[in-house]
């Protein structure tokens, strides 16, 4: 009986310990949780890198490969115009018409004095012929056949002068037809027909050409060293692409075949052109937009999924554990995006640590909760405390009691 009773009171006394124990690992347990909950619980990766293609961006303008003012070469009324503004005209096309009649007289009066210096230059020397036999037979004297080749020399020199004058009167004469002196696109009127130009009249008006056109762009010393070291050398063409002030990219690729020779001091950027066909006239001379360039070789660049990036006034960061997986931010520059990830040019390198999610409860400086992967989770439930399941158990047995 006596042993009964001890039994039954250990019993007891187990019980009440075993309460006590559970509802001491409950307190634990229920402490721990707080606190986990009160840390955030983040995923975490390293910074890969991946083979992409660089490009660059800058403000870029339209140029016409060729821009020409149409100017008057000689003085006169301007009597008529062959074409509207805006026109597309060729080369030799006849343009201004500058009154004629005064150049067509000069250019006359012109041809007669040629003609008259011509006659008498052939005249002369048709009796410098003769006087040779005559001076030869001793019928005219030395001095007179010296004074028929003076006079013929005189009158050819007369006559080469007076061509001169007449294909300098027909030069004029052809000036009061104004031709167009390239394919392009003429612009506004600056002189209408019934004023009196000159040659310091300035521009009539001015031709740009349309097919191909030149984009201009400079860009940052620093970004031309990177191209260059990318690709091997400066002296290749790059494809390039134009993107309007609207936002809209041009629908033909260009190619970047030419750069300055010298960085410009006072902005510390080089000049470069492309190159772009305009079948359609959508690329205007003088057109401001921004120009994509891009490198012929590919290079490694860090890559970072955009899910793991947030937005403020400062721009694009990411969160980057340091050695004591303290969370700080880190802001980035981006130069595109491949597979859902962004290309990062500036503020990470490969090997970095950053978190991937739950970010929106990081403090910087403040510690985060690790989530392990799936693989190293099955490999912690291996090995979960052997105290704590059996204290699961118990709990459950006395739980039924």
């Amino acid at each position: 009986m006596r042993k009964n009773i001890i039994i039954i009171i250990g019993i007891i006394v187990a019980l009440i310990l075993g309460r006590a124990l559970i509802a001491y690992m409950t307190n634990i347990s229920t402490s721990n949780k707080k606190k986990a909950s009160a840390t955030p619980a983040v995923t975490v990766a390293e910074v890969e890198t991946d083979s992409v293609q660089r490009q660059f961006e800058t403000t870029a303008r339209v140029v016409a490969k060729y821009r020409v003012d149409v100017m008057a070469r000689i003085n006169g009324y301007l009597i008529k115009s062959y074409f509207k503004e805006g026109d597309y005209v060729k080369a030799g096309q006849i343009l201004f018409e500058i009154e004629p009649q005064e150049y067509r007289y000069a250019a006359d009066r012109a041809k007669a004095n040629f003609e008259n210096a011509k006659a008498q230059a052939d005249y002369y020397q048709k009796q410098l012929v003769r006087y040779e036999e005559l001076v030869k037979q001793d019928y005219v004297a030395k001095s007179d056949y010296d004074n028929v080749l003076a006079q013929k020399n005189a009158y050819f020199a007369q006559a080469d002068s007076a061509m001169s004058a007449y294909r300098d009167a027909q030069r004029n004469l052809a000036y009061t037809t104004v031709k167009a002196p390239v394919d392009g696109r003429i612009g506004i009127i600056d002189v209408t027909v019934g004023n009196y130009v000159t040659p310091a009249s300035g521009a009539l008006t001015t031709i740009n050409s349309s097919n191909p056109m030149y984009v201009t762009f400079p860009l940052d010393s620093k970004d031309f060293a990177e191209l260059v070291q990318i690709d091997g050398s400066a002296n290749v063409n790059r494809e390039v692409e134009y993107v309007f002030s609207s936002g809209k990219k041009y629908k033909i690729k260009g190619v970047q075949d030419f750069h300055d020779n010298e960085i410009d001091q006072s902005t510390g950027t080089i000049t470069l052109r492309a190159t772009f066909d305009n079948p359609d006239d959508e690329l205007i001379q003088g057109d401001f937009g921004r120009i994509i360039i891009y490198s012929n070789n590919k290079d490694n660049m860090p890559i970072v999924p955009q899910s793991a990036t947030m937005e403020n006034q400062e721009g694009l960061y990411v969160y980057v554990l340091d050695k004591d997986n303290l969370p700080r931010m880190a802001y980035i520059k981006t130069i595109g995006a491949v597979n859902n990830n962004w290309i990062v040019s500036e503020g990470i390198n490969a090997g970095d640590k950053i978190i991937t999610t739950g970010l929106q409860k990081v403090i910087p400086g403040s510690k985060v909760r690790i989530i392990e992967t799936a693989l190293d989770k099955s490999k912690d439930a291996k090995k979960t405390n052997i105290f704590v399941r059996a204290f699961n158990k118990l709990k459950r047995i006395f739980n039924k009691g």
